[in-house]
């Protein structure tokens, strides 16, 4: 059965940014696009070249959906489910995120 866990405050992501938490040993790339509580996460790992980059990469809105460009060669990844807008085959893992009580968290 898997559970909630809290990572971080929902004022601990400035709007427009994104931030690395972990979960258990797997990096997580959270995302806050609005001044809102939405939050949207996916693996931290450039599948491109295995860095651990997402989080800092740029939230841009293309055909009305966020995606993120990796900082180092702009590969997009939908903030939604992880798909990478160039190749497939390299997408992301997306995970369940919610926030409670003021709590950012993750499902594990």
């Amino acid at each position: 059965m898997s559970q909630w866990v809290n990572i971080c405050h929902i004022n601990d992501i400035l709007p427009q940014t994104g931030v690395c938490a972990l979960l258990g040993h797997e990096q997580v790339a959270l995302f806050r696009p609005y001044h809102d509580e939405q939050i949207f996460a996916i693996s931290n790992i450039d599948p491109f070249f295995r860095a651990s980059v997402l989080s800092r990469g740029v939230i841009a809105e293309h055909n009305g959906e966020l995606w993120v460009a990796s900082p180092l060669k702009k590969q997009r990844f939908r903030l939604s489910d992880g798909l990478c807008m160039e190749d497939e085959s390299h997408s992301v893992a997306h995970f369940d995120v919610r926030v409670k009580d003021g709590q950012v968290q993750l499902k594990a």
